[in-house]
């Protein structure tokens, strides 16, 4: 966690000080922020192992200086077959105060993006070789990470998946005791990772889809229980895509686009909250009270009904988000919840600005890993087909060949008097309720940066209520009231998001934050 004042080359906000540390060396040897985006994706794979890798997806909010924000969607696809005898079993992950399913093995694994978007993104908007790119993340992957407090307690949350296989458990095993999970301090190396950053390098992205990589990943799932084919992944490709805009207090609010609902959903619930003046606009109460934390709580009720009753699991159209999102929609929407009529995971992210304006929203997820490692790879690959969140009308129900609709919302907005935010979060199904909240701390409670970062959150899943400490007795009463069992933690969880955000003044003096519920870590790049 930390917060920076400066004018330097350009500032950075991750889950990983090793992660932001990737983005400032590639400022500081003349990259844009697109380029240090890159840099410390690539980074975050070897820092943090379980929650970003090659064999995940993702998405930046691209925001070029003087340019319109770009969607690189670069997330999992689902495979061209959709049965079979798969490999394919649930496992508990057990974060202390609440447990969450996901399933995992060959039959869990989703066409993966992650190698294809680098590409992409570097082609289109990048101004350093890749093959400096992904010098940090090399010299990591041979050198070796310590293991922090969070990368350990992430190890301890997802045991029965780096358990099922050996090669999943040696991702995160010390190099001086291989038979144990690493522990804090402890050195961890990733040598078959760093030759796959280099042979990308050297041979392009037809390496990872059409090459060895791409063709073992076929034969085991052929031989072992998953669904992929070399045809699916030789048609995988980025799509670039228009961002939702939203516009709240002045400020204008660039999120992810469909099919995946999460900007959507974050861009619905901002309309609401603006809209609230029955009983006073929400930054006229005071932050915490249970006017607060009711109309935050109702607010993410109707996210979630608007999400079933338009069938969101499956991905989202244009034209549904834009009807969504109409005035007529959004105003009876708000009277609904003004006669309190309503009834009814592993990620990471990114933050990156230059000092030549340009910004990088960049959200990554391996879901929790499927535990199959590509042989000699060092590269897990995702568990997408077997996340409840991303396949809520059952498990291999999807269509063959489309884009998985994902919560992931990497988002810039523009402040009134020209000054910039890149913000995302980690959290599954939590990551657009991080997000709407350190918003409305922003725009309605006019919070600094960190301050709305460090705020205790609510979150509600389904009929269940989770809040941080933080919030007055009265809020609680209130919220107890409407959702019995309302379950209080008793200390800030990487549950609620990690959200990472940099930002741009007026003055071109930078500010950043790291969530410290993730890990956060920010890096400041200067000359010389």
């Amino acid at each position: 966690m930390g917060i920076a004042l400066a004018k330097p080359l350009g500032i950075a906000a991750s889950g990983h000080t090793e992660t932001s540390n990737a983005a400032r060396i590639l400022l500081e040897e003349g990259g844009n922020a697109f380029d240090a985006a890159l840099g410390a994706m690539c980074a975050a794979c070897v820092c943090e192992p379980l929650l970003a890798s090659l064999g995940g997806g993702g998405f930046l909010l691209a925001q070029a200086a003087g340019g319109d924000a770009q969607v690189f969607d670069f997330f999992t696809q689902t495979p061209s077959a959709t049965e079979g005898d798969l490999d394919f079993y649930p496992i508990q992950a057990d974060f202390g105060t609440a447990t969450q399913e996901f399933h995992i093995g060959l039959g869990s694994i989703a066409v993966p993006g992650v190698v294809a978007g680098l590409f992409a993104v570097h082609q289109a908007r990048c101004q350093l070789p890749l093959k400096k790119i992904i010098e940090p993340a090399v010299h990591l992957a041979r050198a070796g990470v310590r293991v922090n407090a969070l990368q350990k307690y992430i190890s301890e949350i997802l045991q029965p998946i780096i358990e099922a296989t050996p090669a999943a458990s040696a991702l995160v095993t010390p190099n001086a005791c291989p038979r144990r999970l690493a522990a804090i301090g402890d050195l961890v190396t990733n040598t078959g990772l760093a030759d796959s950053f280099e042979a990308l390098a050297c041979h392009g992205p037809k390496w990872f889809y059409e090459g060895e990589p791409g063709q073992q990943l076929v034969r085991d799932c052929t031989t072992q229980g998953g669904l992929i084919t070399l045809a699916d992944l030789q048609r995988y490709e980025v799509i670039l895509r228009k961002p939702v805009i939203v516009e709240s207090h002045a400020a204008i609010i660039s999120v992810n686009s469909p099919p995946s609902p999460g900007g959507c959903l974050i861009a619905f619930a901002l309309s609401l909250l603006d809209k609230a003046r029955p009983g006073g606009r929400l930054g006229e109460q005071e932050w915490g009270s249970p006017a607060h934390a009711m109309k935050l709580a109702r607010v993410m009720q109707a996210s979630n009904i608007v999400r079933q009753q338009q069938g969101m699991a499956a991905g989202l159209d244009a034209a549904t988000a834009a009807g969504i999102l109409q005035p007529e929609s959004l105003l009876q929407w708000q009277e609904t919840l003004r006669t309190g009529g309503v009834a009814s995971r592993g990620t990471t992210h990114i933050s990156v600005a230059d000092a030549d304006g340009n910004l990088a929203s960049l959200t990554l997820s391996n879901g929790e890993g499927s535990s199959y490692v590509l042989p000699g790879s060092g590269i897990m690959l995702n568990n997408m087909l077997g996340e409840e969140d991303l396949n809520a009308e059952g498990f291999h129900r999807l269509p063959p060949g489309v884009r998985l609709a994902s919560m992931m919302t990497p988002a810039i907005v523009s402040l009134p008097g020209e000054g910039q935010i890149a913000l995302g979060s980690g959290g599954s199904n939590r990551i657009r309720s991080a997000i709407l909240q350190v918003l409305v701390n922003m725009l309605d409670f006019n919070m600094g940066l960190e301050s709305a970062v460090i705020a205790p959150r609510l979150h509600l899943e389904g009929e269940h209520l989770s809040l941080e400490e933080g919030f007055s007795e009265a809020a609680l009463r209130s919220l107890e009231a409407s959702w019995p069992g309302v379950e209080q933690w008793p200390e800030p969880n990487l549950y609620f998001g990690g959200v990472h955000a940099v930002e741009r003044l007026a003055s071109g003096e930078f500010r950043a934050v790291g969530d410290p519920r993730r890990g956060g870590a920010v890096a400041i790049a200067c000359r010389g």
